[in-house]
């Protein structure tokens, strides 16, 4: 069971909410300034109906809160650890290169026990720099490093992030269940874990009306089986995704999960939950195909012959899966039909699954014959589309957008590429062969697109709209969205306004040494290379490395300085090599974020006052791109966001060696155009019944509004609908 202060936690990175604290009345005023100006220290405040309410409680009530609070936000922006630089002085005083090696080289030679094994290295014309005693180590404490910087300038363009008042704490774990747990899009893998603890809590109260996604489905009805609670099964699929769960294992069934051996009572729930299942809808064995391995492995587990007579459907559920019963999978009876060209026939049998239609449009709209073949593609999927789900009709929206000729990814030097990104974040490159699609079944089904996703949506009275958000992707898959603060998710566009950007990495490795490497790779308008910042090239005319620290017993951290005015090309690529050690699943803790400065700002490597966003490293892969910068026609940066793994070398994986790889990803991505907030905002506008207003930052209004945000401003109406990036997942119609 979680703990309640746990949950509390919970609520607060994903609300930006403290639940209204419990305690007695008194004079809590100073307590609460003194918390407030704790937290602008980190960035955040409170609002000041937070503010007041605070005020009114024992000062007890308000520290305790305080402390609370404090920690939770310290972790959401990266302040919770130490955060030391090898180059005491960095930014100022980092040495060239050549210079930097050559001193670590002296010192080597200096000293006693590593003088002959330097000499002979020497010798043979190669030194390893691992083996230098002053290399890639600490050479002076956090507090020594600390009192090397004066403090930080404040500014009016470091980052501010409003608290505002919640609700009694049950209440906003319960809304908080509700809505992750009723979201229409995939949840992220953090996110995902936050509903198991939630739903554990939850299991005995209000539950939401749907469970669409498959995965927050296990997850809850893992919570409801050790609560003795009903199942929630429709599928075969469901039972193997709980199987899943019940062994901590991978949900979404992209990795293979290893069973553990099962409680009597568990096995049981499970068959009873697949004989049901299968009693109601035989056909739905077909479902067995599609995970005929993990389905044998599961079995295994379960020993469905010793309740064969008990559950015999459940018992052809693995017999399916071993090939010993047959059951004609949905999947192959279109192929047959595509095989033999009667894609009419197909688009027929598609329409009893119209998520598999939409899901195949691409194909069939290249696989018809004929003009009235293709028209009959096209009125299929009209005809479906009320039952189609929205995030996916928008999927389909943005492919098809993307399929136009002379657009999509990498279409420019070189012949047309696509970009394949699963759904941990993996990303890899190919040629797309693929024939075009019709221009005019294409822009007949972009408008119907259009037209129901309009009708989904709703026609608030006033939109009141933060202009920076306008180009936040949709976030049609919480897979595309690394947990942090600040996280945006990938193909979103935000405006960089600052004249020092710095990134910074930080990890913690769990059993043995391990290298991180940040690097910034600067590219032109051609995506050709300019020059790069890492631990082969620690200064140049665009900024500073602050030096390689390779191993984190207790922690490291790297950053990286650039003068956006002095950044030669247009395009730059953070990026986090491993080279050696742990991968980024492994470590006990790993992140990455950058921060903004005004040029006259000082202060320490990491002011947590100046982070602009920090996300969470835990994708596959051994080299991450979280984001790129590019430069726009009018000179202004802006943050493109990835959140991208290449999957690189088992180790020395170095900036030098994956530009190619790197560069031709970007293209991809940078060239694609994503469907964003703008586009539903321009949709509810055409009906003439929504007042849509672009906020100043300044003025609230002092009546109800739907506001669209990166931040929820302070003073908003009470009544007001509030979507910012925690909850913009609740714009995609169902």
């Amino acid at each position: 069971m979680v703990h309640p202060l746990e949950l509390e936690q919970l609520v607060i990175r994903h609300t930006h909410r403290i639940p209204s604290p419990a305690g007695p009345a008194g004079e809590g005023a100073v307590a609460a300034r003194q918390f407030d100006a704790a937290l602008l220290s980190v960035g955040f405040k409170l609002s000041g109906e937070l503010l007041a309410h605070l005020s009114g409680l024992s000062a007890d009530v308000v520290v305790d809160t305080a402390e609370r609070t404090l920690r939770t936000v310290r972790e959401l922006v990266g302040d919770h650890v130490r955060h030391n630089a090898y180059f005491i002085d960095f930014p100022a005083n980092v040495p060239d290169t050549y210079d930097f090696w050559r001193s670590c080289i002296a010192e080597a030679l200096a000293d006693e026990s590593t003088r002959e094994s330097t000499l002979a290295q020497l010798e043979t014309g190669v030194v390893d720099l691992l083996t230098l005693p002053s290399y890639g180590k600490y050479q002076h404490t956090y507090e020594e490093m600390l009192a090397a910087h004066d403090d930080l300038i404040a500014a009016a363009g470091d980052r501010m992030t409003v608290l505002h008042l919640g609700g009694a704490r049950d209440d906003e774990v319960r809304d908080l269940y509700l809505a992750l747990a009723g979201s229409s899009t995939p949840l992220g893998e953090e996110h995902l874990r936050d509903l198991a603890a939630l739903a554990g809590h939850c299991v005995d109260g209000p539950q939401p009306a749907a469970i669409p996604v498959r995965e927050s489905r296990a997850v809850i009805n893992r919570a409801r089986l050790y609560a003795g609670s009903g199942l929630l099964l429709d599928t075969v699929t469901d039972v193997l995704r709980l199987a899943c769960a019940l062994s901590d294992g991978d949900v979404t069934l992209q990795e293979p999960t290893r069973f553990r051996a099962l409680r009597r009572p568990v096995r049981r729930a499970l068959l009873a939950g697949l004989d049901a299942v299968v009693a109601a809808a035989p056909a739905k064995l077909a479902d067995v195909h599609v995970h005929r391995e993990p389905f044998k492995r599961l079995g295994e587990r379960l020993h469905p012959h010793e309740f064969a007579a008990r559950w015999p459907h459940a018992a052809d559920v693995f017999a399916v899966a071993r090939g010993e019963k047959a059951a004609p999978s949905f999947d192959s009876e279109v192929e047959k039909l595509l095989g033999e060209g009667e894609v009419r026939a197909a688009v027929r049998l598609l329409t009893s699954a119209p998520g598999k239609l939409f899901r195949s449009l691409d194909r069939l709209l290249r696989l018809a014959g004929d003009e009235g073949e293709r028209a009959a593609v096209a009125a299929a999927a009209e005809e479906v589309a009320p039952l189609v789900a929205g995030r996916v009709v928008l999927s389909v929206r943005e492919h098809l957008h993307n399929r136009a000729a002379g657009t999509g990814a990498g279409t420019t030097g070189g012949g047309a590429r696509r970009v394949f990104v699963n759904r941990l974040g993996r990303a890899w490159v190919a040629s797309d062969t693929r024939a075009p699609v019709p221009a005019r079944e294409r822009e007949r089904l972009i408008a119907a697109l259009d037209a129901e996703t309009r009708r989904r949506l709703p026609s608030p009275a006033r939109l009141l709209i933060d202009p920076d958000a306008l180009d936040v992707a949709l976030p049609l898959s919480g897979k595309a969205t690394a947990a942090g603060l600040g996280v945006l998710p990938r193909g979103s566009l935000s405006p960089v306004d600052g004249e020092l950007l710095r990134f910074f990495v930080y990890w913690k490795q769990t059993g043995y040494d391990t290298d991180y490497d940040l690097s910034a790779l600067l590219l032109d308008a051609g995506y050709d290379t300019v020059s790069w910042l890492s631990y082969t090239a620690l200064s140049d005319v665009e900024g500073e490395h602050s030096g390689d620290i390779t191993e984190a017993p207790d922690g490291a951290s790297e950053f990286i300085n650039l003068r956006l005015g002095a950044v030669r090309g247009a395009f730059i690529v953070p990026q986090v090599n491993i080279f050696s050690g742990e991968g980024f699943e492994e470590t006990e803790e790993s992140f990455f974020g950058f921060m903004l400065r005004g040029s006259d700002q000082q202060g320490r490597p990491f002011e947590p006052r100046t982070v602009r966003m920090k996300s969470e490293l835990r994708g596959p892969g051994r080299v991450a791109l979280p984001l790129v910068f590019l430069r726009g026609r009018d000179g202004r940066w802006q943050a493109k966001w990835l959140h991208l793994y290449l999957k690189g070398r088992p180790a020395a994986n170095r900036v030098e060696n994956n530009q190619v790889s790197v560069a031709a990803l970007l293209r991809g991505v940078v060239e694609r155009d994503y469907l964003t907030v703008r586009h539903l905002t321009d949709l509810m506008a055409a009906d003439g019944g929504t007042v849509t207003e672009l906020w100043d930052g300044k003025t609230v209004p002092d009546a109800p509004v739907t506001y669209i945000g990166l931040e929820r401003p302070d003073g908003l109406h009470p009544d007001s609908r509030i979507l910012t990036p925690e909850n913009l997942r609740d714009m995609i119609p169902e």
